[in-house]
């Protein structure tokens, strides 16, 4: 069986303080040296996922802003991809709607709800918000699909998520913000999509393995066959069960390289 990993980036792949991944470094060389395809799945954009792809040296598809969409590099591994659209240079499965469409609905409920979306912010405000610099902060308003944001009354995000769901929206949270998407896309839905691609065109089937730290990563790990829950940075755990649920020992990169080598030993080693 071949392996496919699937992964968060913010409090699992990256560390939530400072965004460093260097601690995963042994992980990422064993991944790039047996060329076992890593499909980055986060609320980050399209923008921000390529950069870090290219300082991680992967080239492989990624799933952008919460199961928004696929992202097939074109010619890669001379897969086929049905159902997928060219948008050079990728082979694009589309789940979500389009930015202008969310910010279309988000802007007509903001000053009821009390929100702030990151189509409202400078890039200066995200940088402050977020703790990223201001070329990462300008990456991170590049949306293509969805609008992080945030609320001024927490307990009235059920009412709002109502609202958006009565028109076909829908609201998760992420680790810093809430997210508001469309109601066909989450994390598991495209991470499915993404595996079936895979098993059609791989010889020997394909074990699933999914890491992540928050809610909205619940659909991508009830999707794979082997998910890795990482720990918050305070050390607790998001209130997820799942069979087979496997809890790394410590949060962020370290944690994730220590329970992404462990699994792959054990799946080298059946």
């Amino acid at each position: 069986m071949n392996p496919l990993i699937f992964t968060d980036l913010d409090g699992t792949l990256l560390d939530h303080d400072g965004y460093s991944y260097e601690a995963a470094g042994a992980a990422l060389e064993r991944l790039r040296r047996r060329r076992i395809p890593m499909i980055i799945a986060s609320s980050k954009t399209r923008a921000e996922i390529e950069r870090l792809q290219a300082e991680m040296r992967i080239r492989e598809p990624f799933i952008p802003e919460n199961g928004a969409a696929v992202f097939f590099p074109e010619g890669y591994r001379n897969f086929e991809i049905r159902n997928g659209a060219p948008r050079p240079p990728y082979t694009v499965v589309q789940l979500g709607v389009a930015y202008r469409e969310v910010r279309r609905f988000f802007c007509s409920v903001k000053e009821r709800f009390g929100l702030k979306g990151f189509g409202d912010l400078s890039v200066e405000e995200i940088a402050r918000l977020t703790g990223l610099p201001l070329r990462s902060a300008a990456m991170a308003r590049m949306r293509e699909f969805t609008e992080p944001f945030l609320i001024d009354e927490e307990a009235r995000a059920g009412e709002l998520a109502a609202a958006a769901a009565s028109q076909g929206f829908a609201v998760t949270a992420g680790g810093r913000f809430l997210h508001l998407i469309g109601s066909g896309q989450d994390k598991g839905r495209a991470a499915r999509l993404c595996a079936r691609v895979f098993e059609e065109n791989t010889a020997g089937g394909m074990v699933t393995v999914g890491l992540g730290d928050s809610a909205n990563d619940l659909p991508m790990l009830e999707s794979v066959d082997i998910p890795v829950l990482i720990p918050h940075d305070d050390g607790s755990y998001e209130a997820i069960d799942l069979p087979g649920l496997i809890k790394a020992g410590r949060p962020g990169s370290r944690g994730w390289n220590e329970a992404l080598i462990d699994v792959l030993d054990r799946l080298q080693s059946d």
